[in-house]
Parts: C-alpha cells; structure tokens; sequence
C-alpha cells in the first residue's frame, strides 16, 4: 500500500483559515447530528516528563478513521519548537486501509484557531471588530490570521500573561528580564502582520490595558493560574478560552466563568478536561452549578441557543476534538491528490 505523508509545510499550503472554518462548521454539525463517533481523548503524563501525550481517535463514515497522537510540551518554544508535535493517521472506513499521515502541528494550529473563528461568528456581537489576544505563541498568531480571515476587524491587540505581583516583589530582576523578553518576541510575532492581514496591531504590556474595550478576547497560553480578570472584561465580550486543556491547568478566573454564558466544543470533554471550567465549579461550591448553555455544533444545527442580548458575556471553552482533526485531515488528503503535493511512501 501507499501512504501519503504530509509536512507542515504541505498542510499550510494546503489548508487556509477560511476554509478550515468551513470545514469545522461541518464536523462540529456532523457531531452535534451524531455522524461522527469519537471517544474522550486518552492523556498520557508520566511523572516527572517535560509533557504528555493525547490519543484521539475519531470516525465519519465519509472521511473514514483518525487517530491523532500528539505530545505536548511546554517547554518547546524556548527551543523554536511549537509545543504540539505527532501525527493524524488517515485510514479508509472500508477497509482500515492507511491513506495518509498529516502533520498535527499544522492541523492543530490552524483547525483550532478556525474553530474559534466559527465560536466568534455565532457568538460574537456582530459590532464586535476590536480582538485583544493574551499569548505569544503559534496559537496567537493563528487567532490574530484566522479571525482576521473570517470577520471584518479594526484592530487587533497582543500582550503577554503577565506575571503576579508576589512573583515580581520576590524575583524582580528575573521578572524584569521576562517581561522585556516577552515584549521583545511580540514585536517579532507581530512583525509584517499588520500589513499581511491588512489590520493594525497594537503591541502592549498590560493585559487590562488589552482588554480594555475589546469586544473579542482570545486566551491562547500555557497559564496554570487566571490570566483574565472578570473586572477586566466590557460587557457583551465574547471570550475564546483556548489554552488550558487539563483538569488542573486555567486562564479564566473564577468569576467570569460564573457570570459568562459557556458555550463548549463538547459537554463531555467540558466535564472532565476543562480546568477553566472545574476549578471554578469547585470555588464556587455546591451552591452554584456551572454548565454549558451548548454545544458549538448545537448552536449551528439550531438545537441551542448562543448569545441573548448585547451585554451579556459569552465564552467558548475550547477543548479540541478529535472530529475536527479528521474532517480537516480528510480535506488536506483530498486537496493533496488533486494537486499532487506530499510524498508517496510505500508502508
């Protein structure tokens, strides 16, 4: 058999941001309809690793099976590395048969910050053109182009997490030297941005100064503690919360998840991975009950309800899901045979 294999390079090539939303309109639909099965991923943390290792497998009938393995780690942007490295295994829903390997670096940059673009446009309020985005990272600069490719904008705002007050009285000269680093490397993302994306970028270093007025904020960090304040927040904010994927790990404080209407990429995943979500369940006690008002493919199949007025804070909690790495893995091998890109191994 042949196996197509798929680079970085080969998916970006292949895969914009406005298309991929396209695509995630249709895989979060196809799940919301029960299309495509997929299982609570499977996290692999050894004590002690710099990282750990997600497992998820997916299945549509039309697209065939996926599995993404990928590891996470941290630590790899100090060494030029995105932090998600693996693979998406494309097989046939026929015969099993393996059609494809595809770069999950490339799939996770761009399918998540596609999805969220989606999240935006159902929940955003349609005056909303100023985007505040806490984070460096790939996943920054990934929300500052899709977003961008997908809504009219006016300006987009990027600012580090900031550091605590106790962190900066006890370790002021390391702190001083982080904060100049991390401003050093905004100026760096967001160089030739302003004028590939066709929209301004301001460069901050405080994150309420960020947030001040923004109708759109995007978390995307490696933050284990809040790095949004609900005093921060304007009313009628729409929040995507996208960096914190483990029970333990949060960027959104206690409060604003009490007063936002949750939106999740799936309940499931909600429940057991979302430390944004169970953190603040369990500070707030038995007396209040957190949940999702729905789910992003229930907002589009009609079956939920999104934003209700023009106040009221709106948050998607980004999780990723397995589906949305196989329909944008299934619409990269597509593209790639019609247009001849990859390379063909014997396996």
């Amino acid at each position: 058999m042949t196996l197509l294999v798929l680079s970085g390079r080969d998916v970006r090539g292949l895969l914009s941001y406005a298309e991929c939303a396209d695509v995630m309109r249709e895989a979060l639909a196809g799940l919301a309809r029960g299309e495509i099965q997929q299982p609570l991923r499977t996290v692999v943390r050894p004590p002690g690793a710099s990282g750990f290792m997600g497992l998820m497998p997916s299945y549509a009938e039309q697209a065939g099976y996926g599995l993404k393995a990928i590891c996470i780690t941290p630590g790899n942007p100090a060494l030029g590395l995105d932090t998600h490295q693996g693979g998406v295994l494309l097989s046939g829903s026929q015969t099993g048969e393996p059609l494809a390997l595809v770069n999950a670096s490339a799939i996770t940059e761009i399918r998540t910050a596609a999805v969220s673009a989606v999240a935006t446009d159902l929940l955003a309020r349609p005056g909303a053109t100023e985007v505040a985005i806490i984070g460096l990272g790939v996943q920054a600069i990934a929300h500052a182009r899709a977003l961008a490719a997908t809504r009219k904008l006016t300006g987009i705002r990027m600012v580090g997490r900031g550091r605590r007050p106790r962190q900066i009285e006890h370790r002021d000269r390391r702190s001083r030297q982080t904060q100049q680093g991390d401003l050093d490397r905004t100026h760096e993302t967001t160089k030739g941005l302003a004028a590939e994306l066709g929209v301004p970028f301001t460069i901050l270093t405080s994150v309420s100064a960020a947030l001040d007025g923004a109708g759109i904020v995007v978390t995307a960090t490696t933050s284990r503690e809040p790095v949004l304040r609900r005093e921060w927040l304007s009313p009628g904010t729409h929040i995507n919360a996208v960096g914190a994927c483990l029970p333990a790990d949060r960027e959104i404080d206690t409060a604003t998840m009490a007063d936002a209407a949750i939106i999740a990429d799936s309940r499931e995943s909600l429940h057991n991975e979302a430390g944004d979500f169970l953190l603040a369940q369990r500070e707030l006690g038995e007396g209040t009950v957190l949940e999702a008002r729905g789910e992003l493919g229930e907002l589009i199949t009609g079956t939920a309800r999104g934003r209700r007025d023009d106040s009221e804070i709106t948050l998607f909690e980004s999780l990723g899901l397995a589906a949305e790495d196989l329909m944008a893995a299934r619409f990269v091998y597509e593209k790639a045979k019609r247009t001849g890109a990859g390379t063909r191994a014997d396996f």
